[in-house]
């Protein structure tokens, strides 16, 4: 074949022959080595992104990457930045990397097996015996000689607080828990429950006005569960009301035992000012009729005489 090369003076990358003529990498994988070579230092692309702009898909592109990473040309790496976030920084190579990918294997050579079982010797690997009972692992000493003791299961009211946490963050992705973190929790959703509150009040405190990255949910649900838990409600005092006795006499309703004020004379009228009373009413009443007999009424005149 005879090859026809051009003077590029600028938009070029300069490539070993190694790497184009790698026979351990399929076509595939040595075209998006290349393509990715050509790329400047800093370029944000992933595998999605590039089955998305090329004739092959996501398959394929996935299956040169593995090809490019067994032979030490492409590594992801995962970097954790100074705010706590995590990134995956993809270095790539134009000669293998890793001491493995270049090491050639001998076909004559036979890969190392489990071997047969050792006869108990000092250095010999330990022969396992089935029909052996099994045993408890032995429990760790702590500090100051003291035996660590198993921990004691967690009671009723703990697992339901930590059910009720789990309900209300589940429904956001960005509050996920663990059931460790979950139980940690729990004492602190206890306060929330024995007040009345349940998951809705739990859900509008906890939910709203999230920030756009949480970087801690244990941390942001310990501070609103702690900041948010509303003061006790002290209970009404009840209003000592007067017992309510009768009269007995009358059976009239009165505030005090005994016979009423009627009854025992306290609140009679004078004769006198019945008869007064009566005769007032009397003349009221005849002045209304005469009134409503007559088609053209006249003053009431002396009405208040």
């Amino acid at each position: 074949m005879q090859i026809h090369r051009s003077r590029h003076t600028r938009g070029f990358t300069v490539l070993p022959n190694a790497l184009l003529q790698d026979r351990r990498l399929s076509y595939t994988a040595r075209g998006l080595l290349a393509d990715l070579l050509s790329r400047p230092d800093g370029w944000r692309e992933d595998g999605r992104h590039m089955a998305d702009t090329s004739p092959q898909g996501r398959i394929a592109v996935a299956k040169a990457l593995r090809e490019l990473t067994a032979a030490g040309y492409y590594r992801v790496e995962r970097v954790r930045r100074p705010d706590g976030t995590f990134v995956s920084e993809s270095h790539v190579y134009d000669t293998p990397h890793t001491a493995y990918a270049t090491a050639q294997v001998v076909p004559s050579a036979v890969l190392p097996g489990s071997g047969r079982p050792a006869d108990g010797a000092r250095d010999a690997h330990p022969v396992k015996d089935r029909g052996k009972e099994p045993t408890l692992p032995v429990r760790r000493v702590a500090l100051g000689g003291r035996r660590e003791t198993t921990p004691a299961p967690p009671s009723p009211a703990l697992a339901e607080a930590a059910a009720v946490l789990h309900t209300v963050t589940s429904a956001e992705p960005r509050l996920r828990l663990g059931a460790a973190e979950a139980m940690t929790l729990a004492p602190l959703v206890g306060p929330w429950l024995e007040r009345g509150l349940g998951p809705r009040d739990l859900g509008f405190a906890l939910l709203g006005g999230l920030p756009e990255r949480v970087h801690s949910a244990s941390a942001l649900l310990r501070d609103r569960l702690t900041r948010k838990l509303p003061p006790t409600v002290k209970p009404a005092a009840v209003s000592s009301r007067p017992r309510r006795y009768e009269c007995s006499a009358c059976a009239r309703p009165t505030p005090y035992d005994g016979i009423c004020r009627t009854c025992a004379g306290a609140d009679a009228v004078p004769p006198d000012a019945v008869d007064e009373r009566a005769r007032t009413a009397a003349r009221g009443r005849a002045l209304v009729r005469a009134a409503l007999s007559d088609r053209h009424p006249r003053p009431l005149a002396g009405a208040r005489a």
